[in-house]
């Protein structure tokens, strides 16, 4: 019997949580199993990020904008950057709401932005378009 790469309900298969909060990472990794969603791989740096994107190809980074001192914005830009269907779909996340940062997101190659107290499959499903 051949067996089939797990897929979730979202759709996704891969997910790599890039956050410098590790409470936040253990949660939200603990929630999105929960709805089916397989997060591959954590980071807390842009380098850290960069390198667990290129081993594990995730179908989707979910990046914090504030990485303690480095901008989620930069690590976004450089996941997105050949803009080739390879690159990984970026949703930025954030404790704060997301009109404080709808320009910048709107500006960046990001699918868009997701709250962190809004974090779950079907809210990634629907920034990406498979809702």
């Amino acid at each position: 019997m051949r067996r089939l790469r797990p897929r979730c309900h979202t759709g996704l298969v891969r997910c790599l949580l890039v956050d410098d909060n590790g409470a936040f990472i253990e949660t939200a990794c603990l929630l999105l199993a929960q709805e089916g969603v397989v997060v591959a791989g954590t980071a807390s740096s842009i380098a850290e990020a960069l390198r667990q994107a290129s081993e594990l190809r995730p179908d989707v980074v979910l990046v914090d904008i504030a990485l303690g001192d480095e901008n989620g914005f930069e690590l976004a830009r450089r996941l997105a950057g050949s803009g080739t269907k390879a690159d990984p779909a970026v949703i930025m996340i954030s404790t704060r709401g997301g009109a404080d940062f709808a320009d910048m997101v709107a500006d960046s190659r990001a699918a868009g932005f997701l709250a962190k107290d809004e974090l779950s499959a079907a809210a990634i499903q629907r920034i990406l378009g498979r809702a």
